[in-house]
């Protein structure tokens, strides 16, 4: 008798009773186990090298490395496993950014449990799987924005990965030390990344720093 191969799932999200629900209902299903869970952007990848899931299901927004950025790091060290988005958000520039990261799906976290699993299924066959509850109209202009912007580059693509990363944890209220201990790098090294993010964007305050991750989807305000 030849055993069903499982699909091996890892959860990010920084929500320990979601991860605990989502875990709990994935591994019911008989092809499906969940091999390991993440709480942010940066374990996710971790994580992901240590346990070699086929599927992670990344929130979008977390602590520390967001899951766009997570998404692309990832993709590029492991491009085998597919992502599939978990958002609350409808908004259009996650959906953009995360399937531009390389993420196979995106979901909305109100769906029902079933949809996720057929989410799963769909990006582990090798198809993209869009959440039904996410508008016409945003898909429409997720199109739009392919075919209007190939030759545009958005002014958060002047910045690095790492600039972005520095940039995510500036905006979330982290002093330089904090950043250089959680980077593994020295202050003088952040005060770098700082000071190029602000000449790359024309800004000059920690203030205008937030203002500009959280309009351009590197962080949330939630």
């Amino acid at each position: 008798m030849t055993l069903l191969k499982k699909v091996k799932i890892l959860l990010a999200d920084d929500h320990q009773i979601l991860r605990d629900g989502l875990r709990t209902l994935l591994n019911t299903q008989n092809d499906m186990e969940v091999v390991g869970e993440a709480e942010t952007g940066r374990q996710a990848i971790e994580m992901s090298v240590a346990h070699c899931p086929d599927v992670l299901v990344m929130d979008v927004i977390m602590p520390e490395l967001n899951g766009i950025e997570a998404t692309c790091r990832l993709k590029k060290e492991q491009p085998g496993v597919k992502v599939l988005a978990l958002s609350m958000h409808a908004d259009r520039k996650f959906v953009t950014e995360m399937l531009r990261a390389g993420a196979s799906g995106f979901l909305l976290k109100e769906c029902a449990f079933r949809e996720l699993a057929e989410a799963i299924r769909a990006i582990v066959a090798g198809k993209v799987y869009l959440s039904p509850s996410i508008s016409k109209v945003v898909v429409e202009e997720y199109l739009d924005f392919l075919n209007e912007d190939k030759e545009c580059v958005s002014s958060g693509h002047v910045l690095s990965l790492r600039e972005r990363e520095v940039l995510q944890q500036i905006a979330e209220g982290k002093g330089n030390r904090d950043i250089a201990k959680s980077l593994h790098v020295s202050v003088k090294t952040v005060e770098t990344h700082k000071y190029n993010i602000m000449r790359k964007l024309g800004l000059r305050s920690v203030a205008e720093l937030t203002k500009y991750a959280i309009k351009s989807g590197i962080t949330s305000i939630d």
